[in-house]
């Protein structure tokens, strides 16, 4: 297992763009080492795989979403009908990515 400490958290960090007090980035890496330990403490346990894995810890019932019907789509230009900004058939979005 892949150990974390302060410097990879903080270059992580700094390519997601924000930052973190000292103390966050101490109380980060003492939370992956408590992730970690117990990861291998059930790593360790060799009846796991005996188990299904869970998907979901509840159960739920969705009854509110209707059924899946295929229906003509919608034109190119009816898609684009309400676009501000078009370009070559597509719509125009400002560059969000640096």
């Amino acid at each position: 297992m892949k150990a974390y400490n302060k410097e990879i958290l903080q270059d992580a960090a700094h390519r997601l763009l924000f930052d973190m007090s000292n103390d966050e980035y101490d109380t980060l890496v003492n939370e992956f080492d408590i992730i970690i330990k117990q990861m291998n403490v059930i790593g360790s346990n060799s009846s796991i795989d005996n188990y299904e894995p869970m998907i979901f810890p509840f159960e739920c019932n969705t009854t509110f979403l209707r059924e899946d019907i295929a229906a003509e789509p919608l034109t190119r230009e009816e898609a684009l009908r309400n676009a501000n900004h078009k370009a070559g058939g597509q719509i125009k979005l400002p560059k969000v990515v640096q």
